[in-house]
């Protein structure tokens, strides 16, 4: 009786996607049926639809609405908040500064280092990729810090 119990599953299981919950059925004799609607009360949901189990996508909202805050969490003055965000603002364009600054740097490190080697050999290559690796950091970390200029204004 297993063997058929497990083929009624699966051929249950197989049936179209309209089928929104498989439903397993015990009747008087205590044999099972398998079916796509609740014939009594016996009936037990097997398998549901990720369509009719899943909540519906809340709408997303932005800023204060979304994460209030509690009754008793402090709040600072717009004053303070606006020489916070100066002072944030200060910070990163000092920072943008500094990495240009380090980027160039790096670059001319870079290109002595590329008009120095004489062959294209392997410890050549190898040689010159730490300079190529720092360059290429000092890039990401420019994009960085303009990003987080550019979420200021």
């Amino acid at each position: 009786m297993t063997r058929s119990t497990l083929a009624l599953l699966l051929a249950a299981l197989a049936l179209p996607a309209t089928a929104q919950t498989i439903y397993r059925c015990t009747d008087a004799n205590g044999g099972m049926l398998i079916s796509n609607t609740r014939v009594d009360k016996s009936c037990k949901a097997v398998v549901s639809s990720p369509d009719s189990t899943l909540p519906a996508p809340k709408a997303r909202t932005s800023g204060a609405a979304a994460n209030p805050s509690p009754a008793g969490f402090p709040r600072v003055q717009e004053d303070t908040q606006r020489a916070r965000d100066t002072d944030r603002k200060r910070i990163l364009e000092q920072e943008l500064a500094g990495e240009q600054r380090s980027l160039d740097q790096a670059q001319r490190e870079l290109a002595e280092q590329q008009s120095v080697r004489a062959s294209e050999s392997p410890a050549a290559r190898d040689r010159v990729q730490p300079y190529k690796d720092r360059v290429a950091q000092h890039e990401r970390n420019i994009v960085a810090i303009q990003k987080e200029l550019s979420s200021l204004r």
